[in-house]
């Protein structure tokens, strides 16, 4: 399949690109079905098969390890997730708090914080080592591979191994919480592609990327949006390198 990718990138004041890579391929009709991807410049919001990628530094989404924790809260009944919420939600506090007031946090708040994590996460690993374990399904005779593990242990794990990583917005006050604004940046490709399934030609698949990728820089830069439209393109580059 002939696929053609073209950038669109949004700029954050203060802050890294973050850019999707949207790709249009033409089908049996001739319609260029839309292709997502999405990426950030300095730290890249990322999940476990984003950690092949080199030349960047990553992020764990927290957003994501809220609604995690909240199905072992409500589900589980889990009390160390119970506290993982809490301190998650507090550190995001302080660091937006931090970001607003133009400061970086201070070490001994950030130390505090990493010592209530790692306080957590031992809590959580010694509960799941007191639990049974689990029963592999399809039968009892031996099979390969790892031992089943549940959920929250799962969780854990990956809470202690990425620790730097799900804690990067404490040090970094480029890195945000979570990835919800590179998601937002990509939601109206994925709702065009729902509606109408794609585009009629690549030149208005990469008009399309181009007007979304000045939109959504604008609102961030808080821009005028008809100002901007009908701005010179070079001064607005000037803008974004001066800020």
């Amino acid at each position: 399949m002939n696929v053609k990718f073209f950038h669109a990138r949004s700029i954050r004041p203060r802050d890294f690109a973050c850019s999707a890579t949207f790709g249009a391929a033409p089908d049996s009709t001739g319609e260029h079905k839309p292709h997502i991807q999405t990426s950030r410049k300095t730290a890249k919001i990322s999940r476990e098969s984003y950690y092949t990628m080199t030349g960047v530094l990553h992020a764990l989404c927290n957003a994501h390890h809220l609604r995690e924790l909240k199905a072992l809260v409500e589900i589980e009944n889990e009390d160390w997730a119970r506290r993982m919420q809490r301190l998650l939600r507090r550190a995001c506090h302080a660091s937006n708090l931090a970001r607003e007031r133009g400061v970086p946090l201070k070490p001994g708040l950030i130390a505090l914080f990493e010592r209530w994590y790692d306080t957590i996460l031992a809590d959580g690993l010694a509960f799941h080592d007191t639990q049974p374990a689990l029963v592999r399904a399809g039968g009892t005779g031996k099979r390969r591979g790892r031992p089943p593990r549940r959920a929250g242990h799962n969780l854990l794990l990956r809470l202690s191994i990425r620790k730097q990583d799900v804690l990067r917005f404490l040090t970094d006050p480029r890195v945000p919480f979570s990835n919800n604004l590179a998601e937002r940046d990509g939601r109206m490709m994925k709702l065009r592609q729902k509606i109408s399934g794609g585009f009629r030609s690549m030149e208005g698949a990469m008009d399309f990327a181009v007007i979304r990728s000045l939109l959504s820089t604008a609102r961030k830069q808080g821009w005028d949006i008809l100002q901007t439209l009908n701005a010179n393109p070079d001064n607005l580059i000037a803008d974004l390198r001066s800020a």
